[in-house]
């Protein structure tokens, strides 16, 4: 027996055992896809910024003040990413669930607050009022949960804590699935532009979507 190994013992990689670990990742894996999508929209923003762009109607806001939106979309990449690697359960029994956690919480927080930040003080174009309104609601949502969350941490209640945490980011992530909903129906119309009234829909759908599915979970884990 080798120096240092004792009595330990090697558990072999059944089939089986091969399979449930392939089987953890699918969630993470779909989310880290979920993400892309406004991971990609983020990118091209930051580019845009990052040389002299012509001034639109669609960029105007971002071109004078491009701060919050720089801050959103980086705390955005690096809140998404993290989180969907907290879905994995090889991850949670590890110390690496409770230190990524204390960098995802802040990240999350940045994302609410400079989400909250642009709808107040951005222009949005005409005939988006409730999709205003319903970025208010899933910034203080989000914010909210995300506080909750760490509360219900720190107070070792492992049953809340993962509850508001999945609410935080499933509304985080409406924007992917916003992004899937926008292309299905770009897709299904022909139409390269959504009106306010379909696009008020997308955005709505999205974030109903994403809360019902992590409410469904929540209910089914109780």
């Amino acid at each position: 027996m080798p120096a240092g190994l004792g009595h330990a013992r090697l558990v072999p990689m059944t089939t089986t055992t091969v399979r449930a670990s392939r089987r953890e990742w699918l969630v993470p894996a779909g989310l880290l896809l979920l993400t892309v999508i406004p991971m990609l929209g983020g990118a091209v923003r930051l580019g845009d910024l990052a040389s002299t762009p012509a001034v639109t109607p669609e960029n105007a806001r971002f071109v004078g003040d491009p701060f919050p939106v720089v801050v959103h979309i980086v705390a955005a990449v690096v809140y998404g990413v993290g989180g969907a690697l907290q879905f994995a359960p090889s991850l949670r029994r590890r110390a690496w669930h409770r230190r990524a956690g204390r960098l995802l919480a802040p990240a999350g927080l940045v994302v609410a607050l400079s989400g909250l930040w642009m709808t107040a003080a951005y222009d949005l174009p005409d005939g988006l009022e409730v999709v205003n309104a319903m970025r208010y609601l899933v910034g203080a949502g989000m914010a909210v949960s995300i506080v909750l969350g760490v509360r219900a941490a720190v107070r070792k209640d492992f049953v809340s804590h993962p509850a508001w945490m999945m609410r935080a980011y499933a509304l985080a992530m409406g924007a992917g699935t916003q992004g899937v909903l926008g292309v299905a129906v770009a897709v299904t119309t022909g139409s390269t532009g959504l009106d306010p009234v379909t696009n008020t829909l997308v955005m709505g759908g999205g974030w109903a979507i994403n809360v019902a599915v992590a409410e469904w979970i929540i209910r089914r884990r109780k």
